[in-house]
């Protein structure tokens, strides 16, 4: 269950989703059939990796980190997002 006061943010490719300090609960991913799909979530640009999640191809699925949720400290940064056509990150 998401957070009363939880956000969302889409994108479809590598970068910052300039969030400033924040805490994932949960990623919604769309994967293309060209093959099966990664998605590598660090703390900011060069930190270090918070979720490494593998998809099967042509797939849509949603993790739900649970708990108090996976904190950024500095920004939530997608460093790798191989075979996504789109993906939804919830943060708090």
């Amino acid at each position: 269950m998401l957070a009363a006061n939880s956000k969302a943010k889409r994108a479809s490719g590598t970068g910052a989703l300039s969030t400033g300090r924040a805490r994932i609960s949960g990623v919604n991913v769309l994967v293309s059939n060209a093959g099966a799909g990664r998605l590598t979530i660090t703390d900011g640009n060069g930190g270090p990796t918070l979720l490494d999640l593998d998809f099967a191809a042509n797939a849509s699925d949603h993790v739900v980190t649970g708990g108090d949720g996976i904190l950024a400290s500095s920004d939530i940064y997608i460093s790798a997002a191989t075979n996504i056509t789109g993906f939804t990150v919830f943060y708090c």
